[in-house]
């Protein structure tokens, strides 16, 4: 079978990064290719999780490491990044191992992106002023109030989506999430994967709510005493200002609370656990709508490979 591309998705700390090594070392000529936004930027290390040094030596990774946190990227920029790379890896008969958690990017490289209705500058300055005077509150509040399954979907860490949100539903009066649909259905005979002929099998992976959180609060503490702290105080010696879009993730938010004072130790960890568990359910919900393998990780390693295996030998 030519053109695999093997997903492997789930919410955060659901087992991504060993079940993808397990994968790549299983099929020998396969490569993996990241789609967690965090994991792009090289100065984040501890609060991203990121796989070490040996994990990336046992198979070879791409998308990891390849920008600065002062230049973030969106979905747009990683679909024209990772679509070549890809390409090259299949001219090379080698398989795909596409991981990570970021559905949206995931969505752009499946499907492309699709162009919503221009931003008028009046509406753009309204969003920037309301933005730097209130921050991402009143944005949520407009879109609970008035497109309910856009603020269900998107993380209050993800405020780039959620005012793209608010600024199309100030702009047409429609929800966003309908021309999301919309655009969607039309563009899956178009779709990348579709136009490359990829072989797509795509692994979610579930662990029980309970067992996770619990998995949640031991990554926590493992990143707190691996020097998450450390890390986040010498980006803001090293002309960092703590408001650049990847270090108002998870984790980095909460540790500049920290160093100003805002928290104490015991709230930093709380707040961490809180968050993480909070993005989990919304990694969810955006799983949901998309066609997959589920799996709990913390059971079915066996049953995943067995499928796999399946899947190739059709």
């Amino acid at each position: 079978m030519k053109n695999i591309v093997c997903i492997i998705s789930g919410p955060t700390a659901s087992g991504k990064t060993d079940t993808s090594i397990k994968l790549c070392n299983r099929l020998k000529e396969a490569e993996i290719v990241n789609f967690d936004s965090l994991l792009f930027y090289k100065e984040l290390n501890i609060g991203t999780a990121k796989p070490t040094i040996e994990e990336m030596g046992a198979c070879p990774h791409h998308m990891i490491d390849i920008r600065s946190a002062k230049e973030p990227i969106n979905a747009a920029d990683y679909e024209k990044m990772a679509l070549p790379i890809i390409q090259d890896i299949h001219s090379r008969d080698k398989a795909v191992i596409l991981t990570g958690g970021s559905g949206f990017y995931l969505q752009a490289l499946l499907c492309g992106m699709f162009e919503s209705e221009t931003v008028k500058p009046e509406i753009r300055e309204r969003s920037n002023k309301l933005y730097t005077d209130q921050g991402i509150g009143p944005f949520l509040e407009i879109l609970k109030e008035n497109d309910h399954d856009s603020f269900k979907q998107y993380h209050e860490n993800d405020h780039y989506r959620i005012r793209r949100a608010v600024e199309h539903w100030w702009t047409v009066g429609t929800k966003f999430s309908l021309e999301r649909d919309r655009m969607m259905s039309q563009r899956e005979t178009n779709s990348n994967f579709n136009k490359l002929g990829w072989n797509l099998f795509h692994i979610y992976l579930n662990p029980p709510k309970d067992e996770h959180f619990e998995i949640i609060q031991k990554r926590t503490n493992s990143m707190l005493e691996s020097g998450l702290v450390n890390e986040v105080k010498d980006l803001l010696d090293n002309g960092f200002t703590g408001r650049e879009k990847p270090l108002l993730s998870i984790g980095y938010k909460e540790t500049s609370m920290f160093l100003q004072g805002q928290l104490n130790e015991d709230e930093l960890r709380e707040r961490i656990n809180i968050s993480t568990r909070q993005l989990a359910k919304a990694q969810r919900t955006w799983f949901k709508k998309v066609e997959k393998n589920e799996y709990n990780p913390l059971v079915d390693q066996e049953q995943i490979i067995s499928d796999f295996e399946i899947f190739l030998n059709r």
